[in-house]
C-alpha cells in the first residue's frame, strides 16, 4: 500500500482519483478547499481548507503531514477561465497562473521533505499547454498558465532526479467534468483516471519529465 496525496479532491478528476485509489486499497490523503459529500462518503483522510495558492494554508498542511512519508503527490487542483483577445482580463491571466504554474511548483518544494526516493510528482497540466498544438488560439490565460506548468514539471524532472524521485506531466483528455460544462463531447472522469494512473503507475525515473495525454500518446511541446 503507497500513501498518495491529492490535490483539489473535492469534486471532477481530483475525487475519481481518490476513488479508484482507494478501491486498489491505497492510503489517500485528499486535500481540498471545502470538502463534498462524494469526497467524504470515501472514507479517505480529507484535509479541507487547504487553498494552493494560499502559502499559510500550505505551511499548515506541511505541519499537519509532518513525519508522513508521500509516495505519489498528485498536484490536480487548478482554474480555468477562458479569456479571448477581445475579452482579456490581466487579473485573471495572472489568477490563472498563481493557481495552476506557481502553486504547484510551491506546494512541491513545500513538502520535498515529504518524498524520498522511488517517489512520484504528477502534474496535471492541459493539451492547451503545447505551443505545437495549439490550432486554435484563444484562452490565453489558460493556455500560459498550462504552458508554464509544464516548464515546471521539466525543470522538477532534472532537478528531483538525484534524489530518485520522477515526475509525471499528465493530460486528462477531454473529460467531462464542471470545469468543461459537462461537454457530451468528453469522456467520463472514471476513463481519464483510468489512463492517468496507468501513467503514473509506469513512471520511472527514465521517463521523467514527458509530456503525456492519458491515452498514453506522448505530446508535443
Amino acid at each position: 500500500m503507497a500513501t498518495y496525496l491529492v490535490t483539489g479532491a473535492n469534486r471532477g478528476i481530483g475525487l475519481e482519483y481518490c476513488r479508484q485509489l482507494k478501491e486498489r486499497g491505497e492510503e489517500v490523503i485528499a486535500t481540498c478547499r471545502s470538502s463534498s459529500s462524494e469526497l467524504d462518503n470515501l472514507c479517505v483522510r480529507v484535509e479541507p481548507g487547504v487553498d494552493v495558492s494560499s502559502g499559510g494554508s500550505v505551511l499548515s498542511l506541511k505541519k499537519k503531514l509532518e513525519g508522513t512519508h508521500i509516495d505519489v503527490l498528485i498536484q490536480n487542483a487548478g482554474i480555468a477561465e477562458f479569456n479571448s483577445l477581445s475579452d482579456l482580463d490581466p487579473e485573471s491571466v495572472i489568477r490563472q497562473f498563481e493557481v495552476n504554474a506557481l502553486s504547484p511548483l510551491c506546494f512541491t518544494q513545500a513538502f520535498i521533505g515529504n518524498l524520498r526516493k522511488g517517489s512520484k510528482v504528477a502534474l496535471m497540466t492541459s493539451r492547451m499547454g503545447s505551443i505545437d498544438d495549439n490550432t486554435s488560439g484563444g484562452s490565453y490565460g489558460y493556455r500560459m498558465s498550462k504552458v508554464a506548468l509544464c516548464m515546471v514539471g521539466k525543470s522538477l524532472s532534472i532537478d528531483l532526479r538525484a534524489k530518485g524521485i520522477s515526475v509525471a506531466i499528465l493530460h486528462p483528455g477531454l473529460v467531462s467534468t464542471r470545469m468543461t460544462g459537462f461537454t457530451p463531447n468528453g469522456i467520463t472522469p472514471e476513463q481519464s483516471v483510468k489512463g492517468l494512473l496507468a501513467r503514473i503507475d509506469s513512471l520511472t525515473l527514465k521517463s521523467s519529465g514527458t509530456f503525456w495525454h492519458s491515452n498514453g500518446d506522448v505530446l508535443p511541446w
